[in-house]
């Protein structure tokens, strides 16, 4: 890999690619970011990138003014909420799948063959056996998580039939800010429970809900694997250096390794912002298993990479800034 490599981030305006765009210029990278600004911030991408092209994964011809002379492409021109992935399937399939194969057919096309893909822990659904390891039955539960495994698995034909090398990344919940608070501008829409949390105590919800406490867990609430995306921004960083030296793909899981509830996410917030959570106890969710994380044995042994800002303070800090600042 060269000391200074030429990189793409699709959706390098979006919550979690401009962290990872931060990530590459701290490390002397040549960045372009690519968004169409339908949830993505100009104010959050760093001042370092070489260029933003305006543009849709899904138009060739926008691809084609910024894929020339590229080294890798970092993709995250995705949509992600699980439970409108399910009312309305098509959406998902028109952006997730088609926008991606056809990002990776002009990739192949200007010859750029190193690919990494922001998956999610979604593929897997229910769980089998925890921890979850990148060997648990891949099985999703809701078409999100299927249009990220459709994209694994054309990735494994692309890489067998046209040599694209490619790191699929399975995050498990992403949440946080940027520890040094340079990137302030709020993700649009979250569907997430952190976010929601946040807005909550600012008061930019009136209440919250919490789906179900009468799980198989120690206060009845679901528990799940947070992890920060200042973390989740270095390991991506990791697997292209792995890629460019190994020449290998990689399929890994990116989390904790552990699970927080729900009522703990909500204390810790508490205590960390000093204010009060209004919130309201109602019936569950469809499709919501009792207890969710990850194994990280393999990120760990083949990236050297372990979770460093993923405490609950550590998350709550670092959104204080953000949202109550």
């Amino acid at each position: 890999m060269a000391l200074k490599s030429k990189i793409l981030v699709t959706g390098g305006a979006g919550y979690i690619g401009s962290h990872t765009v931060k990530e590459l210029c701290n490390a002397g990278h040549e960045v372009t970011v690519f968004d169409n600004f339908s949830l993505g911030r100009r104010e959050n991408i760093d001042p370092r990138v070489k260029s933003v092209i305006e543009g849709d994964v899904r138009q060739s011809a926008d691809l084609a003014k910024a894929l020339p002379g590229m080294d890798v492409v970092f993709h995250f021109a995705a949509w992600k909420a699980a439970g409108e992935s399910m009312d309305d399937p098509y959406k998902y399939t028109e952006n997730n799948i088609f926008g991606t194969l056809n990002l990776i057919k002009n990739m192949i096309d200007h010859g750029v063959l190193h690919f990494v893909f922001s998956s999610s822990a979604a593929v897997y659904g229910n769980p089998q056996y925890l921890p979850i390891d990148e060997q648990h039955p891949t099985n999703p539960e809701n078409y999100y998580g299927y249009t990220k495994l459709a994209i694994e698995e054309n990735l494994r034909w692309f890489s067998q039939l046209k040599g694209l090398k490619y790191a699929a990344l399975r995050y498990f919940n992403a949440t946080g800010y940027d520890v040094n608070g340079q990137i302030r501008g709020k993700e649009k829409n979250p569907a997430n429970l952190s976010p929601i949390v946040m807005e909550t105590i600012a008061g930019i919800r009136p209440k919250m809900v919490v789906f179900g406490n009468d799980y198989n867990t120690p206060d009845g609430t679901c528990i799940r694997d947070y992890i920060h995306v200042n973390d989740l921004a270095s390991a991506h960083l990791k697997a292209m250096t792995y890629l460019f030296e190994k020449g290998e793909n990689l399929v890994v899981n990116l989390g904790t390794g552990q699970g927080s509830s729900v009522l703990e996410v909500i204390h810790t917030a508490q205590k960390v912002t000093g204010r009060e959570v209004n919130f309201e106890i109602v019936g569950r969710r469809a499709g919501d298993p009792d207890n969710l994380y990850a194994g990280t044995a393999l990120a760990e042994k083949l990236l050297g990479w372990k979770a460093q800002h993923s405490d609950l303070e550590s998350i709550f800090r670092s959104m204080m800034k953000v949202y109550l600042d």
